[in-house]
C-alpha cells in the first residue's frame, strides 16, 4: 500500500515514521521545507519525496493532509486532479465540521475527517516520534463516499500507529475540544500576554514565573500560524465556550469583590473535585511527575514498575495518557518526592527510555 503524507512535520512525520515501523506499506512526502524530507529519506521513513510536484502523490491509497485546516480544501482540489477520486484522503486538523462540510461540496470526494489527539508545542520532523500515538484517541468522522471496508481499512491503519479510533460526529467534535482545547490554548496565550503587559523593566514577573505559571501556559509556545487558523475555523464553538468562560470567571471577580468566602470555596472546592476525577490527574500541588515514551508493548508496564519499585522508589500515581496533545510522553509516573523523580529519571536514562519531566 501506498502512503502521501503532505506536510511533513511534527504530526505527518509521527505518522510516517508509526506507519513505516508498523505496517507493511511504502511512504512519499510533499512539503515546502526539502530538509525534513531529506532526513526522512535518510532515517529509512521515505522511499520518495518532492518539493514541487505534487505527482509524487500518483497511486497513493490514501493521502495525509497534515497542514493548518483552511489550506486542505485547495490541495484537495489540487490532487484529485491528480491522484482521482479512487485516492482517499483524510486530514489531521483539530476542528472537522467546516472541513467536513466543504469536502462533502467536492463531488465524488473520499475523506475521513480525522484528528489524532497527541502532539507537543514542539514542531517540525525533528520532534517526530513513532510513539506520538501511543494510547493516543483518534477521531475519526469518515463522508458518505466511504465505504464500510475502506473504513475498516483505515482504522487498521489508526490501531497500527498504537491510537484508540474513536468516531464523534464534527459538530459535536468541534465543541468539545473548543471547551478542552481550544479556548484552554486562548487563556494560556492571554495569561502571557498579561503578564508580559504587567511586567516592568525589571522584568521581575518574567524571571519568577515558574511552577504553576509555566504549567498552565506551556501550550502558549505552540505554533501562531496553526492557531490562528483553528481560531478562524472553529469562530462558532469557540465563542460559545469563551462566552460561558466570562461568566465564569467574572463570578469569580464577584464573589472577590464582594468577599463572599462561602460561594469563592465552593467555586474553588468544585474545581478541585471535578479535576481530581480526570485519568491524568495530580491530587496535590506538591506531587512530581514524570512522562515516557514508551512503546506499547506487552509487559513494558511491568518492567518500568518493577525497575522503579525495586530501588526503593515510591509511586504514588501511574497511567496512560489518552488525550496527548502537547504531551510528550504515553506513561504519567506520579510521585510524592522529588527524590523519587530524580531517582528514577536517572534510572530509565540509564536503559533507554526518554523522558519529560
Amino acid at each position: 500500500m501506498k502512503i502521501g503524507i503532505l506536510g511533513f512535520g511534527l504530526i505527518g512525520g509521527s505518522i510516517a515514521k508509526a506507519l513505516k515501523n508498523k505496517t507493511e506499506v511504502e511512504i512519499v512526502a510533499y512539503s515546502r521545507s526539502e530538509q525534513p524530507l531529506i532526513n526522512g529519506v535518510n532515517e529509512g521513513v521515505l522511499s520518495g519525496y518532492s518539493t514541487t510536484d505534487i505527482g509524487i502523490f500518483n497511486g497513493c491509497r490514501y493521502i495525509f493532509i497534515c497542514t493548518p485546516v483552511d489550506r486542505i480544501p485547495g490541495y484537495v482540489e489540487q490532487l484529485v486532479k491528480t491522484v482521482g477520486k479512487d485516492c482517499i484522503f483524510t486530514d489531521v486538523g483539530s476542528t472537522k465540521y467546516e472541513i467536513y462540510k466543504r469536502m462533502s461540496q467536492l463531488h465524488g470526494i473520499k475523506f475521513i475527517a480525522g484528528h489524532p489527539m497527541a502532539g507537543s508545542e514542539k514542531t517540525g520532523f525533528a520532534a517526530a516520534s513513532e510513539h506520538l500515538y501511543e494510547n493516543a484517541y483518534y477521531i475519526i468522522s469518515p463522508n458518505d463516499n466511504i465505504t464500510d471496508d475502506e473504513l475498516s481499512e483505515f482504522i487498521g491503519l489508526v490501531k497500527a500507529m498504537g491510537a484508540l479510533p474513536l468516531s464523534i460526529d464534527p459538530k459535536h467534535h468541534d465543541f468539545v475540544v473548543a471547551a478542552v482545547s481550544h479556548v484552554p490554548h486562548i487563556i494560556a496565550s492571554a495569561l502571557v500576554n498579561t503578564v508580559r503587559s504587567l511586567d516592568d523593566e525589571r522584568q521581575l514577573m518574567h524571571t519568577v514565573a515558574a511552577g504553576g505559571f509555566k504549567d498552565i501556559t506551556r501550550i502558549a509556545s505552540s505554533s501562531p500560524e496553526v492557531w490562528s487558523s483553528i481560531c478562524f475555523e472553529n469562530k462558532d464553538e469557540i465563542l460559545k465556550v469563551m462566552s460561558e468562560f466570562a461568566k465564569v470567571f467574572d463570578s469569580y471577580r464577584s464573589n472577590i469583590e464582594a468577599e463572599d468566602k462561602t460561594e469563592l470555596y465552593d467555586r474553588f472546592d468544585t474545581a478541585k473535585h471535578y479535576r481530581d476525577t480526570f485519568t491524568q490527574k495530580r491530587t496535590t500541588d506538591d506531587y512530581h511527575s514524570l512522562l515516557v515514551d514508551i512503546e506499547d508493548v506487552q509487559g513494558i508496564l511491568a518492567q518500568i514498575v518493577t525497575l522503579l519499585s525495586s530501588s526503593g522508589v515510591d509511586i504514588k500515581n501511574i497511567g496512560i495518557v489518552n488525550n496527548r496533545e502537547y504531551a510528550d510522553g504515553v506513561l504519567q509516573i506520579v510521585f510524592a518526592r522529588k527524590e523519587d523523580l530524580e531517582t528514577s529519571a536517572k534510572l530509565l536514562e540509564r536503559r533507554g527510555y526518554k523522558y519529560y519531566r
